[in-house]
């Protein structure tokens, strides 16, 4: 070989070599309207760091995400990065060896515990996915109407009903902007959203799960008995109201407040010119504890069978990263990092949820974990019984009667 051809060769060789840990890594999602915040906010930022790397955001729509992925994690074709949906549906890729176990990885070190239980193995020794955000549940009010009524918002059980009796006095708007004929909300929102306090959350939850608590005791039963009050204070007509019709009434002003999980700022925030702030749940009675549902909404896992898992956990460690952490949850407003960093949080009403954190002790959705796993499927269960009590057709104890002889049908703790 002459002297130029090998001086050729090396140098070839010194290039390639510079690009040895490079190459392209493949996103599946099922967020498609996340699609631009990854291509022109978050990916960006990543390149800055990590110029060696490209990453493709692929995602399919939500409906058939679950069974899409799943032809392609089988196929041999997913992408290298799965986003992972909380507990059952992730869990069971995991069993079925599509994703990679995390422990110990270092990504996992900046969430505590409680973010990472969406995404553990029931017995909480396997770990299979970066925990990335959650979402929170509370009340937005009408700061226009609060301040016309001289109105606080409440804190209480009592403070809240005193609120709406005096909106509703008054006659000018409806006190709740809420309907019963979409269900789910009557569920995700109210009553995961309301009974933690009176249930104490985790210890609540966990104690159902381990069978040394029944709906039908007191605390649960409570909860329905709040929801039930509610029906005095909805709009004319309530029973057929979406929840799209909600959304428009609050945002156009004629209510004074809306039952909220934070993704719903995204939507005021562009589709209405109604000033709004946000309260937390209610506690039962002056001087209690308080508890929020901030529930574990999305993270990331690696695919078993990725050929590129060095530049995954590159991203994977961006992910705990506080440059992430930050970017996020500013830019997709109502969704709060699961991390341990300190965020300064830009939205007010959003920097207002995320700070009970600090003031509340966090639960996740009562039923999120193992409870819906049975026939009859608690979650369906729940939308029914919780509208018909907020309809006026079924009484509190009745609910809980269902719902605990649903679970105990198929669960033996429960029994």
């Amino acid at each position: 070989m002459s002297h130029s051809l090998r001086m050729a060769a090396a140098a070839a060789a010194l290039v390639c070599s510079s690009f040895a840990g490079a190459g392209t890594l493949t996103i599946e999602s099922w967020r498609v309207d996340d699609k631009g915040l990854w291509e022109d906010v978050l990916l960006p930022a990543f390149y800055k760091a990590h110029p060696g790397i490209t990453v493709k955001f692929a995602p399919t729509a939500p409906p058939e995400y679950n069974s899409a992925l799943n032809a392609r994690l089988t196929a041999g074709t997913a992408g290298d990065l799965v986003t992972c949906r909380p507990f059952d549906v992730s869990l069971d890729l995991y069993k079925k060896g599509h994703l990679d176990k995390l422990n110990g990885n270092p990504a996992l070190k900046n969430f505590p515990e409680s973010a990472q239980v969406a995404w553990q193995t029931d017995d909480g020794r396997d770990t299979y996915c970066v925990p990335m955000a959650s979402v929170i549940h509370g009340f937005f009010y009408n700061k226009k109407v609060f301040a016309e009524l001289g109105l606080n918002p409440p804190v209480t059980e009592a403070d809240f009903f005193n609120v709406l009796d005096k909106v509703k006095a008054a006659g000018k708007v409806a006190p709740i902007a809420m309907g019963t004929a979409d269900q789910w909300e009557t569920h995700q929102i109210v009553y995961t959203g309301i009974g933690p306090n009176y249930w104490k959350g985790e210890e609540g939850r966990k104690a159902l799960i381990a069978g040394k608590k029944k709906f039908t005791d007191p605390e649960f039963v409570k909860t329905w008995d709040v929801m039930g009050k509610w029906a005095n204070y909805l709009p004319k007509g309530y029973q057929a109201q979406t929840y799209g019709d909600s959304q428009n009434l609050f945002g156009s002003g004629r209510a004074a407040i809306y039952p909220a999980g934070s993704w719903d700022i995204s939507y005021f925030e562009g589709n209405s010119k109604v000033e709004f702030g946000a309260f937390k749940p209610p506690v039962a009675k002056a001087g209690d504890p308080c508890y929020i549902s901030d529930h574990t909404d999305i993270a990331m896992g690696v695919n078993s069978k990725s050929k590129n898992k060095s530049d995954a956990q590159v991203f994977l460690n961006w992910l705990a990263s506080k440059e992430f952490a930050d970017l996020y949850t500013n830019k997709v407003t109502g969704f709060f990092s699961l991390s341990n960093h300190a965020i300064d949080v830009k939205n007010p009403v959003a920097k207002e949820m995320i700070g009970w954190r600090n003031q509340c002790k966090s639960t996740i959705r009562l039923n999120a974990q193992i409870m819906s796993r049975g026939t009859p499927s608690m979650e369906n269960e729940f939308w029914n019984v919780n509208s018909q009590v907020m309809n006026g057709k079924m009484a509190p104890k009745d609910a809980a009667a269902q719902i605990q002889n649903g679970f105990a049908k198929w669960y033996a703790p429960a029994k």
